[in-house]
Order: structure tokens, then C-alpha cells, then sequence
């Protein structure tokens, strides 16, 4: 049972939201407009405003329901852990599109959001905040998942979950490294 959990899990993110919402709206695959990423922030640029935070909160939502299922399942908490990072694996290396997807940074939000709640709420607020003066998703992302470790701890999270509020944000870190080398 642990195992069908992480690959539907995996599957769940492998799901293109951006790419479904390119085609449906506008007829265009969103890997072949902007920066070819595809998750919110390409087609928030590319397909509008609405489909963007559309996409950004189904995105999410595929990773809150991971953990979801997980949780409902009563398994342990290392493969609530493990669902939580297949979700994101699956939409960054969709099967379904040639392993080319998005970055995970709403995915990861959607994961983090049912383990840390009270965490990522209070951290989200600079993070918008930065959002808001720079424009930039980048720099609000790294205000967002830089502290949120600190907060963590400083709530008393367990340290399974603040090392892990570490690592998921990390390999949203690694995905933009290796999609910024392959440009």
C-alpha cells in the first residue's frame, strides 16, 4: 500500500496542468512559448493573468492532495514525506510529456502548506510582500522557502519536517539550476 500511495502520488504530479490549460485556451503548447517552463509562472506571462493563478493553485492543490491521500491511508509519516516528494518529482519530470515539466515551486507550496501550515502562512506574508515590490517570483520563492526551516524550528516542528521543509524547496532549487544550464 505505501508504495501505490508514493506512485499515485507520482502520477498526480505528473498531470500538466499549464500545458493542458495552453491547449484549451489557446490552442498553443505552453512549452513552446516564453521560457518553455511548463508550470504557473510561464503561463501566468504567457496565457494571462487568470489562467496563471488558475494553474498556479491546481498545481498546489496536486500536492496538497498527495499528501491527502497519504495522510487518509493512516501510513507513516516518511511516506507522507515520500508522497509529498513524488508529487512534485512527477509534475518537474512528467512521463506523459517527454519528462519535461515545471520548476514545482506551486506544487511544493501545495505539500507544504498541509505539513507546516502555521510555518508557511507567516513566512508566505514576506513573500508576498516581496512579490508585490519586486514583481520577481524568484526572489519571492527564495523569501518564502529560505526562512521557512527557521520558522519551522522556531514553532517547534519536528525536526523530520524541518529538515524536509529544507530538502523539497531544494530540489525546486536543483530544477531551476538544470533547466538554466540547458538554456
Amino acid at each position: 500500500m505505501p508504495w501505490l500511495i508514493v506512485a499515485l502520488s507520482f502520477l498526480l504530479g505528473c498531470i500538466p496542468t499549464a500545458y493542458i490549460a495552453g491547449r484549451l485556451s489557446r490552442s498553443r503548447d505552453i512549452r513552446q512559448l516564453g521560457d518553455g517552463n511548463m508550470g504557473a509562472q510561464n503561463a501566468f506571462r504567457e496565457l494571462g493573468v487568470k489562467i496563471g493563478v488558475a494553474v498556479g493553485i491546481v498545481d498546489a492543490s496536486k500536492g496538497a492532495l498527495a499528501i491527502l491521500i497519504a495522510q487518509a491511508a493512516n501510513t507513516h509519516q516518511v511516506v507522507i514525506l515520500l508522497a509529498g516528494s513524488a508529487v512534485v518529482i512527477g509534475h518537474n519530470w512528467p512521463v506523459f510529456l517527454g519528462f519535461r515539466g515545471g520548476r514545482g515551486e506551486s506544487t511544493t507550496i501545495g505539500v507544504l502548506l498541509l505539513l507546516v501550515t502555521q510555518p508557511i502562512l507567516l513566512v508566505s506574508v514576506i513573500a508576498a510582500a516581496v512579490l508585490i515590490k519586486t514583481g520577481n517570483v524568484i526572489k519571492a520563492s527564495a523569501a518564502l522557502f529560505i526562512p521557512l526551516p527557521l520558522v519551522c524550528w522556531w514553532l517547534g516542528v519536528s525536526g523530520l519536517l524541518i529538515a524536509y521543509s529544507i530538502g523539497l524547496p531544494c530540489l525546486v532549487g536543483f530544477t531551476h539550476f538544470l533547466r538554466t544550464r540547458r538554456k
